[in-house]
């Protein structure tokens, strides 16, 4: 590897220590960490100028470079596919906008999680250019498991369900999200502040039967039909219990959870709900922070890397095979 990597000067090993770092911590916990831990005094502007260097590699080689997935000792039975968005700080906004996460799982024959790609994306590239490396990571895991099953979880975003239905032979909504409906319900049947014991009993055994029990989603529709008509509730109550009849009514196709349990599928998007949190919501979220696009980018870029195994090592090695300089 080349003595240099960048315009500051830094060897390859000190770039990907400051970039990994920069990936989990804002440019002042980076310069603490390097002088307590390591004994290194290193200006913030210096982080910040390597560590981005690095993102934009990063970032500019997303829909150019393929990383390969790891040794995966377990014979994997089925591939999840998840997407969903979390909300960051925008500078050039005064709001919050969309940030795209993805998770592409791997799950052996027991139903056990062997491998999981992470990808994300700022609101500024859109959804179009992040599905579209998503369905390049797809494409990629089929070839290396074309006997797999392939299945799609998401919540109930249309937009999730029309890409979801032309890369996944089976699509389920995320069961936590399900559960949501049910909680509406439960309040609606037990609207009164004394009743907060009744209603998440209620609720515990109607989640715990959509899980095992096929009749239960007939059950629950025909529930949330009644208490949507019952003048006895708040309009707010009666709101909510047509929005679960709606929701239900309008998914029933992707909610056969006793199936996939039967078939020892995953039926939750946990992976990505996960991913939202440490990959977008810890990094990018704290008190007082405010993006701009290309930094959310770049941040997101190499999160992504960090938390995927095998890539960030195989992200330094494309830089060493291709040369850094022609992307300074």
């Amino acid at each position: 590897m080349a003595a240099t990597c960048c315009r500051a000067s830094a060897t390859p090993r000190f770039a990907s220590q400051l970039s990994h770092k920069y990936a989990q911590l804002n440019v002042r916990a980076v310069q603490t960490d390097l002088e307590q831990n390591h004994g290194r005094k290193v200006a913030r502007s210096y982080i910040q100028h390597v560590a981005e260097w690095v993102g934009n590699i990063a970032a500019a080689k997303e829909e150019d470079w393929a990383y390969d997935l790891p040794r995966l000792d377990a014979g994997i039975a089925t591939v999840v596919v998840s997407l969903d968005g979390a909300m960051i700080p925008m500078a050039d906004s005064d709001g919050w906008r969309e940030a795209m996460v993805g998770a592409v799982s791997f799950y052996d024959h027991d139903g056990e999680r062997q491998h999981t790609i992470y990808l994300a994306a700022a609101p500024e590239y859109g959804k179009h250019a992040f599905t579209e490396r998503l369905a390049r990571e797809i494409a990629r895991a089929k070839q290396h498991y074309p006997d797999a099953r392939w299945l799609g979880i998401a919540d109930g975003a249309a937009s999730n369900w029309a890409f979801l239905e032309q890369h996944t032979e089976r699509q389920l909504i995320d069961f936590f999200h399900a559960t949501e409906y049910i909680g509406k319900l439960a309040q609606a049947r037990y609207p009164q502040r004394s009743a907060e014991a009744k209603r998440a009993a209620w609720q515990h055994a109607h989640c715990n039967r959509l899980k095992h029990d096929p009749g239960a989603l007939d059950a629950l529709i025909a529930e949330a039909a009644q208490l949507s008509r019952r003048t006895s509730l708040s309009q707010k109550a009666r709101e909510d219990a047509y929005s679960a009849w709606t929701y239900f009514n309008n998914h029933r196709h992707r909610m056969d959870y006793p199936g996939c349990l039967a078939d020892n599928l995953p039926i939750g998007s946990g992976v990505t709900e996960a991913a939202c949190k440490s990959l977008v919501k810890q990094r990018l979220c704290a008190a007082g922070m405010r993006w701009k696009n290309n930094g959310a980018r770049i941040v997101l870029s190499l999160r992504a890397l960090t938390n995927t195994v095998g890539r960030w090592n195989q992200f330094w090695q494309k830089i060493d095979q291709y040369g850094a300089e022609c992307f300074g």
